[in-house]
């Protein structure tokens, strides 16, 4: 099955789903998760300093048998320990995940440094030209911290990460019209919470309208979460998602296979997810 990609601003390419080892697997090992996601299809992996995980992350790539090349690695710098850069921290996790560079590499948090953004910046772009990094971007960036390193950039963020769905996709427009200004690739973690955390809001009887008619359409099963990220692909947005089960790997990345959804049913998405304003993930925003 074969991930089709979103063109990023510096040139490169990044499948659209990836498999993230965040949430289920924060401090854990992470090996059969990776051999897993692996077997059933994924390419686009993404770890982070923080979740204390990338050496088993990096084994599990290796017992795949994939050849490097095949794959997309997403790394996030964390905090920063005295005296550390960017890329040393990175040098750090190219050790860690057992790889000469990654594709991509954030800066995880802004919160991890307050007054500093700039200089942070500066060390992300050094992590590029030394060849550590394809591409570098951003996570949990509002648009007042993209502004912020924007003033002083050479090279923009080519993505910025953040919780992304109808329920806070109104709230996300300031974000938005900066991510089309600069071509930045938005990425969604938490894209299925009004699903499995937000159970009985609006959306549900919306998203169960539209399943049954794809399924229709399709001849073929469509369930509720391929509805939404369905709805982030049309949105061109890079979906970032987790399972521990094969069958659950494989529906995902079938979203690829569902046909699209109308123009009417995108707006009934966006216009019902904009009546109940719910993040999940609180401590990654500022309080609204």
């Amino acid at each position: 099955m074969t991930v089709s990609t979103l063109p990023l601003n510096d040139g490169h390419q990044v499948p659209w789903m990836a498999f993230g080892t965040g949430t289920a697997l924060y401090k854990k090992d992470a090996e059969k998760a990776i051999r897993l996601a692996i077997d059933n299809g994924f390419t686009h992996l993404d770890g982070a300093q923080v979740y204390a995980n990338e050496d088993t992350m990096g084994a599990g790539m290796i017992a795949s048998g994939k050849p490097r090349s095949e794959l997309f690695v997403t790394t996030k710098l964390g905090k920063l320990q005295p005296g550390a850069t960017p890329k040393s921290a990175l040098e750090e996790s190219l050790r860690q995940l057992k790889v000469d560079y990654v594709d991509l590499y954030l800066v995880h948090q802004a919160n991890n440094h307050v007054g500093k953004l700039k200089e942070v910046w500066k060390g992300m772009e050094e992590a590029q030209k030394a060849g550590l990094t394809k591409s570098i971007g951003v996570s949990n960036f509002t648009a007042d911290h993209l502004k912020t390193i924007l003033e002083i950039a050479t090279i923009p963020p080519a993505v910025n990460q953040v919780e992304a769905h109808p329920y806070v996709w109104k709230a996300l427009q300031p974000n938005l019209a900066i991510h089309d200004q600069y071509k930045i690739v938005t990425s969604s973690y938490g894209g299925l919470s009004p699903l499995f955390r937000g159970k009985g809001g609006p959306l549900d009887p919306v998203v169960e309208q539209i399943r049954a008619r794809l399924e229709k359409t399709r001849g073929a099963p469509v369930s509720d979460g391929q509805v939404l990220n369905k709805w982030l692909q049309q949105k061109g947005v890079l979906v970032v998602t987790t399972s521990s089960k094969a069958e659950r790997i494989r529906e995902y990345l079938d979203t690829e296979n569902v046909p699209e959804l109308t123009a009417e049913e995108i707006a009934l998405i966006e216009t019902t997810g904009g009546k109940l304003h719910q993040r999940y993930f609180l401590d990654n925003w500022p309080p609204e």
